[in-house]
């Protein structure tokens, strides 16, 4: 078995870097070394008194120390780290810009008032949550060893637990509409005909291959694929205990 160290070092760099800003984050809530009004997302004093900061902060807040804390960082762990370790292996720029996409499609989705939260870390892992599971759609899953379901409909159930327990809503929500927004553009439109409007930004790969985040890409001799996210996952079956 491993020791905490090496697991932590055997993570995927963009899945460690956001797992361990939000512990972090959480940890010096805890230690009252700020206040979470501080780096909450409010569009007013964005605008008004340019406190840019929140627009990023709020993504790192996950709540402070509980069960949901713990559940939200081990979905990171977890499904962040399949993610970026299968369909996202060895293409680091893409994961990283479906993060950036997700972040931006949250903070518009939040100006709506009827969305309005001020933090959305939860929202953020949410997302992450729908795509692996749109990825990895028959792997099975036993929840709390009551039920075993397909992962597909992992979300729906994760939410339905929040609103068992009193979670709110809109946190859940807002992460499957952007999760569902960003699959849809980069996989289930360019497989319908249509083109991926939504390729990784130039100057992403580049921040990427500069600090060598990540390993290097695989040369690839085939023409690229139009959709922009690998597909490869999609439709095996694994075998999962969480």
């Amino acid at each position: 078995m491993s020791s905490p160290a090496e697991f932590y070092n055997s993570l995927p760099p963009i899945s460690k870097a956001y797992g361990t800003l939000c512990l972090l984050a959480t940890t010096a809530f805890q230690l009252g070394l700020y206040d979470p009004m501080l780096i909450a997302l409010d569009y007013g004093l964005v605008f008004k008194h340019f406190q840019v900061w929140r627009l990023f902060t709020n993504f790192f807040f996950l709540g402070k120390f509980s069960i949901n804390f713990g559940i939200r960082l081990l979905m990171i762990a977890r499904y962040g780290v399949q993610l970026e370790n299968g369909p996202f292996q060895r293409r680091t720029a893409d994961f990283l810009w479906m993060m950036i996409f997700g972040g931006l499609t949250l903070l518009v989705l939040a100006a709506i008032p009827i969305f309005r939260f001020p933090v959305l870390g939860i929202s953020l892992v949410f997302m992450l949550l729908y795509v692996w599971s749109r990825e990895f759609p028959n792997a099975q899953i036993n929840i709390y060893g009551l039920v075993t379901l397909k992962a597909f409909y992992l979300p729906w159930a994760m939410l339905a637990l929040d609103v068992i327990f009193g979670s709110p809503l809109v946190p859940d929500l807002l992460g499957i509409l952007a999760g569902h927004l960003y699959y849809f553009l980069t996989v289930l439109h360019p497989l319908a005909g249509g083109k991926n409007i939504l390729r990784t930004p130039f100057w992403i790969q580049r921040l990427v291959s500069r600090w060598r985040i990540g390993a290097p890409p695989m040369q690839r001799a085939a023409v690229p694929d139009d959709r922009g996210t690998s597909g490869a996952f999609r439709g095996r079956s694994y075998r999962l205990n969480g």
